[in-house]
């Protein structure tokens, strides 16, 4: 019961269910996800950070970036259904499209491109 409490939290709020959408697309690293919630850095950390801890995200460090990735086959099956559930209802929803729009601008912008707006990268 611990896992779904913690994935249920961490699936009430906004800004968390579209990152985790932006990671449909592939891995991507934290100033990507910055550019495209348009939020600080710390309350990006934050978000990432409750993600992480409820399975639904996986990281890793590459120098001074971090990269997350939604869990592989080894993760809680809990995790995986929550994270199929969520984009299945998502998919087509207006917001959902029109970030997966931006995500191709951002996509296509270097990690020192986007670094350049927040110090903490």
């Amino acid at each position: 019961m611990k896992e779904v409490l913690a994935i249920a939290k961490a699936l009430a709020d906004e800004n968390r269910m579209r990152a985790l959408m932006f990671l449909r697309a592939g891995e991507l690293c934290v100033c990507q996800i910055m550019e495209m919630l348009g939020l600080a850095p710390s309350t990006v950390s934050t978000h990432l950070n409750v993600l992480h801890r409820a399975g639904l995200l996986e990281s890793r460090k590459e120098g001074r970036w971090i990269y997350y990735r939604l869990p592989g086959k080894g993760a809680p099956a809990c995790s995986r259904e929550a994270i199929r559930w969520l984009q299945a209802n998502l998919a087509d929803d207006p917001r959902i499209v029109q970030d997966a729009k931006k995500l191709k601008c951002v996509l296509k912008m270097t990690r020192q491109e986007l670094c350049r707006h927040y110090k903490s990268c």
